[in-house]
């Protein structure tokens, strides 16, 4: 298993995988170390989040190999299907999963994530519209759907 850190607009980043493809990307919450040479397994991951926070990039092109159970990998197949810029609820989600009863295991689903951004957990919010929980911070999770909005917001100031 290769593993890099990259700076990012949002924190520093771990990068997991193989040749089976990417385990996990997690924002760190300390500073660490950036990794000189990005291990090859892991090089096209690096330059798709790269041109993703560069804003020249809307649709990721990975092997993804997250590690999950059957109903986890299910509701992040899911996830996938949501389009830049776009956000759903979580009840909208449990629909799409032919599940509304299973609101409560399709959130904590979500939560459990392990590739940030890649698979867009951070497009998921509450059926009023709020952002709720992100394993990331709420703060982060702004700062994404306020990346990926069609509507820039200009500063007064």
């Amino acid at each position: 298993m290769e593993t890099c850190i990259i700076s990012s607009p949002l924190g520093f980043t771990k990068i997991v995988g193989d040749n089976d493809g990417i385990v996990s990307i997690t924002v760190l919450n300390s500073e660490e170390k950036i990794t000189d040479i990005i291990p090859l397994e892991l090089e096209d991951c690096v330059i798709q989040l790269q041109e993703y926070f560069e804003g020249q990039r809307k649709e990721f092109d990975l092997k993804l190999n997250p590690d999950g159970t059957d109903f986890q990998k299910k509701v992040w197949k899911q996830l996938l299907e949501i389009p830049y810029g776009k956000t759903l609820s979580y009840l909208e989600l449990s629909k799409q999963l032919h599940d509304v009863k299973a609101i409560r295991a399709v959130a904590n689903a979500n939560g459990k994530n392990p590739i940030w951004i890649i698979i867009p957990c951070h497009r998921v919010i509450g059926s009023d519209g709020s952002l709720t929980g992100y394993a990331g911070g709420l703060n982060r999770k702004q700062w994404l759907l306020e990346h990926e909005s069609p509507y820039k917001q200009a500063s007064l100031f």
